[in-house]
């Protein structure tokens, strides 16, 4: 084997992809993983983790990451920054180009997650990082005694809707829906949170201000009457979209950006695999991005083997 030949390249460093790299590593394979921010993913911006097995008190991203970093790297996994825009075939595995350094790989293993989508509203980019976040415990904390709001009604928005009660005087949760769709305990503590009240039914058109976000324009989805809700800051959680936009060439995806697996985790291209969100039909949860990445760390491992 070549000196500059990994046996795995993984793409992505949050739990799908460091659990992959504690499972090659521990087979003998030589392997490199490949993260754009921080090790541990979005993960790490959590307030609390309170449905990941085995930590029965909960425990905050910002512990979970970087643990679960240790444990992969005392079994020998290498980790560096660098994010990948280039994936190319050649006779002996593939080329992977990240921040104009080139790697090389016999196998790819594909978990670089998501990224918080967009609402595509007026003043949304220009007001980012005044008033407009994707992070509430992130950024909270500068909007103390003060009216927020925040768009989305899954996991993600209600949870970081509870985290901003921490600070804010009164979070407002503007879902376009008559329903939630997240988790039936997070339903209950937004819906008890006195802090909390609930706009049903409700889009944001627009985010409204000069220089700091004022308020936001909204339509009532019933009547179809519009307003203004004045408010300090706007937190945005409608949805992820996978970050796959240097693979159209290399892989096919589905309508929405993911990747097509079999239950091996496998691509329909030999040799690449691909394990969390960014995976068609993901249970888009921690614990079964963990289970990804071993699986797909297996997979990868039968064919490297394979190989020789």
């Amino acid at each position: 084997m070549q000196d500059d030949m990994y046996d795995v390249l993984i793409i992505g460093g949050g739990a799908a992809g460091l659990t992959s790299g504690m499972y090659t590593c521990r087979a003998g394979l030589k392997t490199l993983l490949l993260e754009r921010l921080m090790p541990g993913g979005q993960v790490i911006n959590a307030e609390r983790i309170e449905n990941f097995p085995g930590f029965p008190e909960g425990l905050t991203g910002a512990d979970f990451g970087p643990l679960l970093q240790q444990q992969a790297m005392q079994y020998g996994l290498e980790i560096q920054l660098g994010e990948v825009d280039e994936l190319e075939q050649d006779a002996e595995g593939w080329r992977v180009s990240a921040w104009g350094t080139e790697h090389r790989s016999r196998s790819i293993i594909i978990a670089g997650g998501s990224t918080l989508r967009r609402l595509g509203v007026p003043g949304e980019e220009e007001l980012f990082g005044a008033g407009v976040s994707y992070c509430a415990t992130c950024d909270g904390g500068f909007f103390m005694n003060q009216v927020v709001g925040v768009v989305g009604g899954g996991d993600s928005a209600l949870d970081e809707a509870l985290v901003l009660t921490e600070y804010a005087s009164k979070v407002l949760l503007l879902h376009k829906g008559a329903a939630f769709s997240g988790e039936s305990i997070l339903q209950e503590r937004v819906l008890a949170h006195p802090k909390i009240e609930v706009r049903w039914n409700t889009t944001v058109r627009e985010i409204i201000g000069s220089g700091q976000v004022e308020g936001v324009g909204v339509v009532d989805e019933l009547s179809g009457e519009t307003s203004r809700i004045d408010l300090s800051g706007i937190f945005i959680y409608i949805g992820l979209d996978p970050n796959t936009e240097y693979l159209q060439d290399v892989l096919p995806l589905d309508n929405g950006g993911h990747i097509p697996t079999d239950i091996w985790m496998s691509t329909p291209v030999p040799g690449i695999f691909a394990a969390g969100d960014i995976r068609q039909n993901s249970a888009a949860q921690l614990v079964s991005a963990a289970g990804d990445g071993a699986t797909a760390a297996i997979a990868a491992r039968r064919y490297v083997e394979g190989l020789a």
